[in-house]
């Protein structure tokens, strides 16, 4: 296990072609945009090295018997499940944002069960191979990014009745030692900050899209692969020198697109090649552990969002009233059912034929659509109780100014005691999580990550055991 110096130094070493703004980044650590992002997530390897939080962050690997982080950890039994919740909402809490780890940790997990499954029916090599990458990742405590959604294009057709073929990531060739893919990822999390990239299908797949059914893995500063950093609502704020109206003063989230142009994948690096049939199962399987991690992660963000909404209460003078205790109240109910949610799907789990566990895919799809509703509610009662000035306040800089500093000190102060710039930064950082660059982690993702609403709605109503509801009540009602 490395630390978070040692991370921070291998980000810096990667050679990858990455484009902020129009121009390339020759170190994402040190440019203002892209820094609180890879410290977020190097936060991941601080917390890990805590002795008070060693029992949380790290596993022992089931392949070497080493100790990893639980972010490689293939989990192994129910205690696993709920311990990857449990870690995932003490990170949440500890950045207040996407600390852009969950992806990597559920893709892992869902590839190492499915090449099992690949390996069963058709006798390849997948399960063996991917057991040896895992290993590499975990003997050098490395990043992989899951890389799933596919540009579309055409929505109303499959991957190979698109016009342009590289809507759909796929190969283009076959030569001697492996493969040569073209296409693109976007809404990739974390992607500029890890050191290795794990492409899956994106959906089911036909005889017709053999092409498109591949998975597999590459460093991220292979040739042909080129990120291009996505935009965040407030993100310039990071470019001021005064880094005073950033709300969040130490971590963000990220997404790129990543696009790969005619690259080359080794034949050892290569997961699926042409099994369709097992695409789709890929990504459910993706998808039902991605969506519970949902219900730790988020859950951690809306505890500082509490938190904050707690504490501008308080010094503003209307902890007391009771309506507000009661949006207190309720703010944290919708929170623990979330993450009961969540602990639900952990608790019924089950055991996959490889070994490993997976969550109950009906709970973790519930839990994430409850996800895409509740954090709204949550933010929405946080600005409630913040107030208009949340959006209309001047600047923190301008408390520093010779001629006007007094006047913002003067009247955005809060009650007796509290200064300006408690209430201030305070109202910043419920800005930064309900509005702001914060609110990409908290809000969009909560829609969209892991598949928007109508994806759960689909995989709830496919799982039910609705006959046998039918059944209780025509029993109970005589028919």
């Amino acid at each position: 296990m490395i630390t978070k110096e040692q991370y921070l130094t291998s980000i810096k070493a990667l050679n990858h072609r990455v484009f902020i703004q129009g121009e390339t980044v020759d170190s994402i650590v040190d440019h203002p945009i892209s820094r609180p992002p890879v410290m977020a997530l190097a936060e991941t390897y601080a917390q890990a090295e805590r002795e008070d939080k060693k029992e949380l962050y790290t596993a022992r690997s089931h392949l070497t018997g080493e100790p990893i982080n639980r972010f490689l950890h293939i989990q192994h039994g129910i205690d696993d499940l709920i311990a990857k919740i449990s870690m995932l909402r003490d990170m949440g809490k500890q950045t207040a944002c996407c600390f852009q780890r969950c992806a990597g940790t559920d893709c892992i997990n869902a590839v190492y069960s499915t090449t099992c499954d690949i390996d069963r029916e058709y006798g390849t090599p997948y399960y063996e191979r991917f057991k040896e990458f895992l290993k590499y990742l975990q003997q050098y405590d490395l990043v992989p990014a899951a890389c799933m959604t596919d540009a579309k294009g055409d929505r109303g057709r499959s991957p190979s009745q698109q016009v342009d073929k590289d809507q759909f990531l796929h190969i283009v060739e076959e030569k001697k030692g492996g493969i040569v893919v073209r296409g693109a990822k976007l809404h990739i999390t974390g992607g500029v900050n890890s050191h290795e990239l794990i492409v899956m299908p994106t959906r089911t797949l036909t005889e017709q899209d053999k092409d498109y059914a591949v998975a597999f893995a590459v460093p991220a500063d292979t040739t042909g692969v080129t990120f291009i950093y996505g935009r965040q609502p407030s993100d310039t704020r990071r470019l001021e020198a005064s880094q005073t109206d950033i709300g969040n003063l130490h971590y963000g989230g990220c997404e790129a697109l990543v696009v790969f142009d005619d690259v080359f994948v080794p034949e050892e690096r290569i997961f699926m090649k042409g099994e369709y049939p097992f695409a789709g199962r890929l990504v459910e399987l993706f998808a039902a552990n991605h969506r519970a991690s949902y219900g730790g992660c988020k859950v951690g963000v809306g505890d500082v969002l509490i938190g904050a909404t707690a504490l501008i209460a308080e010094v503003q003078g209307t902890d007391k009233s009771s309506h507000v205790k009661d949006k207190i109240a309720e703010m944290i109910h919708l929170n623990e059912t979330l993450h009961a949610g969540a602990l639900a799907s952990a608790v019924k789990g089950c055991r996959n034929p490889c070994g490993s566990y997976t969550v109950d895919h009906l709970a973790a799809n519930s839990c994430k659509l409850n996800i895409t509703r509740f954090p709204f509610e949550i933010s929405r009662l946080a600005q409630d109780i913040a107030g208009g000035l949340l959006v209309t306040m001047p600047s923190l800089k301008d408390q520093q100014h010779t001629e006007i500093g007094g006047y913002i000190k003067k009247y955005f102060g809060g009650k007796a005691g509290v200064d300006s710039e408690t209430r201030m930064r305070l109202l910043r950082l419920i800005e930064n999580i309900t509005l702001g660059t914060g609110a990409v982690s908290y809000l969009t993702e909560s829609i969209h990550g892991a598949g928007s609403p109508q994806a759960q709605k689909i995989m709830i109503t496919r799982l039910v055991d609705m006959d046998s509801a039918k059944a209780a009540a025509k029993n109970l009602c005589g028919i």
